[in-house]
């Protein structure tokens, strides 16, 4: 069964830094494109980031360009978001979902998980 475990959340200040890692299970990585999601409270979710199954190419809100990178580890079967200069405005649920193939324009599989909490404030 395909699941992926979010985890890295935490409360941090402005300015810093926090990388949140989506591990897979059940299935291998390799074939998908994975993206990250999240959401604000009275917010609707929102697509943050996505890379493709071989990793050669990623993709960004506007809001986070420069500030977030995506990354993939196909031998430990894990995604990545390192996030950079956070701002108040990025604090949300943050969840990553497997689309249907290597590439980031297709649908996402599954349901959404747990997701991680990541709280930007001093």
């Amino acid at each position: 069964q395909l699941q992926l475990v979010e985890s890295g959340g935490g409360l941090v200040q402005p300015g810093g830094s926090l990388r949140l890692s989506c591990a897979a299970s059940g299935f291998t990585l390799d074939y998908y494109a994975i993206g990250w999601f999240r959401q604000a409270p009275g917010k609707e979710r929102e697509g943050v980031s996505c890379i493709s199954g071989s990793g050669d190419s990623a993709i960004y809100a506007d809001s986070v360009k420069g500030r977030f990178t995506i990354s993939r580890d196909n031998a430990k079967n894990t995604v990545y978001l390192q996030m950079n200069s956070l701002k108040p405005e990025d604090t949300a649920i943050y969840y990553c979902r497997a689309h249907k193939s290597i590439g980031c324009s297709s649908g996402i599989l599954g349901s959404w998980g747990q997701g991680t909490q990541v709280t930007v404030s001093s």
